[in-house]
């Protein structure tokens, strides 16, 4: 059964919730799902875990893995890995991730790794997103939205898996407003046509799409959980 990568084409465009509810979703369905953040940052949670975006994807996919095992790096601070271990005069130690990526590989039939921020953002000075999805040996989901400057963040995102030669399952077009103006409802053709990868779903523009189990139905309703699962 395959694993996933799930990258996006900024930050803020729903990695966590989507990704929470495909885990969610998939463990209904009867898969043995693992969920892991290799790398957060951000401010240090009062309760749970370290980070936000970890304890939802915990939540979601009803694991009892060690956080060190779903989040090995955490950086207490809320910019790019780069900045921050700069900042924070921290080592970017990759071997890490490989590690208990392996470790959590080899528990679950299936696992669902999402990324921080965009496919370039920066690790460290010269290893990115994608560098880290490449060695992980990942196919990827774009996530992206149906908004003005949607369709070059998109080919951007997508240009840059071709030219890391990573696979891309399909795209994920969040935030999806059917009653919004031509920029937003011709992106998921518009998104197709140019680059011939699939569209897995389009995903409403929900009040409370931060929260992962509102998230459920529309994925549920939207997308072919059957075509992940191989």
């Amino acid at each position: 059964m395959k694993s996933y990568f799930i990258t996006a084409t900024d930050t803020g465009v729903g990695k966590t919730t989507v990704t929470s509810a495909l885990a969610a979703c998939m463990q209904k369905l009867g898969i043995n799902v693992g969920v892991m953040k290799p790398i957060a940052t951000g401010i240090v949670q009062k309760t749970g875990f370290k980070s936000s975006d970890v304890s939802i994807l915990h939540r979601a996919a009803q694991v009892n893995d060690p956080e060190d095992e779903i989040n090995p790096i955490f950086m207490p601070l809320p910019v790019s890995p780069y900045d921050a271990s700069k900042t924070l005069d921290l080592k970017f130690d990759k071997k890490i991730i490989f590690e208990k990526f392996a470790k959590l590989k080899s528990k679950y039939d299936m696992m669902l790794v999402e990324g921080i921020g965009g496919i370039l953002t920066p690790l460290s000075k010269d290893y990115f997103v994608a560098d880290l999805i490449k060695e992980l040996g990942l196919e990827t989901i774009i996530i992206t939205r149906s908004t003005l400057g949607t369709l070059n963040h998109t080919m951007m995102t997508v240009h840059t898996c071709h030219d890391y030669k990573i696979p891309i399952t399909g795209i994920i077009i969040n935030n999806y407003d059917e009653n919004g103006g031509p920029e937003e409802t011709n992106a998921p053709t518009t998104i197709y046509e140019i680059t011939g990868i699939p569209i897995l779903g389009v995903l409403p523009f929900v009040r409370d799409y931060e929260n992962y189990a509102t998230m459920i139905p529309y994925v549920e309703k939207n997308m072919d959980l059957k075509s992940l699962i191989s």
